[in-house]
């Protein structure tokens, strides 16, 4: 078999064309939209099996340089940080605590439900976070951080394959579910929105990116990963936790938001989230097409079981304990709905 080893440039090439592919896939294929599968994800996948047949034909082995694949993880998640508004949380009200002191629970349940199933097929406990709230909750992005982190530091091998390919799954079970479940309540208590009546509302018409802004929120993004730094050493070092390096960087980004919103002084927050959105699907397009599903083989049946229980477990949880803790109105159907898609993919 021919090992190939491609340099940090070469597998970004690769990527951007596999996010061409998945674009082109997603522009062709309606249901891959109807289900909202990312571009990077239907190209990833595609490659990724490709990859899992030459390598079982014993024809051809890739292996990729990482690097550039981290740069673009810390960028994206650092966009992310920068939405990090507090003055905006206060128009949520008591809700937002709520939901957040359920999320929080989700993720717990779900830990929970992984670990206890891969210890009682006899795996690795810490492979089970890798099919629990890691992929489901957290998506491409959390799996393609932590499950390199689980491998090198805890050498829970496939860790970073079996967390994307759940979070595959989650994907396309969170879509499929959400509606049906806030449906099901809307029509059994005959629920109506409060929203404005049909006509009334108004469109929201997206600015064009700025180039003088761009480049400043590049400077923005650049600053706050170099603050981030700083942040994830101390809490390494001084605090002695655990976190996946982008954690700094969003921290940071909050940090700056929140300043600058106390100012009222305003971000180029379009241009950074373009900044963001590019990064991750240059990010996804790597981690993807970089899983190994040769991996998975050994892993078929506890997997099934594992991601059926997970999937059985927030629908319940949206259906009975969100609708009947957020108010069991038409927002709180709807709200059962944004949860599946929250508790199991993007």
């Amino acid at each position: 078999m021919i090992t190939l080893q491609l340099d940090m440039y070469q597998a970004c090439a690769l990527g951007a064309l596999v996010y061409c592919l998945g674009r082109l896939m997603v522009n062709k294929l309606s249901f891959l939209s109807k289900y909202c599968i990312p571009a990077p994800v239907a190209g990833g996948i595609v490659f990724a099996f490709a990859h899992l047949a030459l390598y079982a034909a014993g024809i051809l082995e890739l292996s990729f340089d990482t690097t550039l694949q981290s740069v673009f993880m810390t960028i994206f998640f650092c966009s992310v940080g920068f939405t990090a508004c507090f003055r905006l949380l206060k128009k949520g009200g008591i809700q937002v605590f709520m939901f957040l002191g359920l999320a929080i629970a989700i993720c717990i349940v779900q830990d929970a439900v992984g670990s206890g199933l891969a210890a009682a097929f006899g795996l690795d406990p810490l492979l089970g976070l890798c099919m629990g709230s890691m992929p489901l909750v957290g998506g491409h992005g959390t799996s393609g951080s932590f499950g390199p982190l689980l491998e090198t530091d805890y050498a829970v091998i496939g860790a970073t394959t079996v967390a994307l390919a759940a979070a595959t799954y989650g994907l396309v079970s969170g879509s499929m579910m959400g509606g049906p479940i806030a449906r099901a309540r809307v029509e059994k208590l005959h629920l109506k929105s409060t929203a404005a009546e049909e006509g009334n509302e108004t469109a929201e018409v997206m600015p064009a990116v700025d180039g003088q802004k761009f480049t400043t929120s590049a400077m923005f993004l650049a600053v706050a990963i170099g603050l981030g730094t700083l942040i994830f050493t101390f809490f390494k070092d001084v605090c002695h936790l655990t976190f996946p390096t982008y954690i700094g960087a969003m921290l940071a980004a909050a940090a700056i938001r929140n300043i600058w919103d106390v100012q009222n002084k305003e971000l180029p927050m379009v241009e950074i989230d373009a900044l963001g959105g590019l990064s991750l699907n240059l990010f996804l397009s790597m981690a993807m097409m970089s899983m190994e599903l040769w991996l998975l083989a050994s892993l078929a049946i506890p997997m099934i079981v594992t991601l059926l229980a997970e999937t059985v477990l927030v629908g319940l949880f949206a259906y009975f304990i969100i609708f009947n803790s957020l108010g069991r109105d038409y927002d709180a159907a709807v709200m059962t709905a944004g949860t599946c898609g929250f508790g199991l993919g993007a």
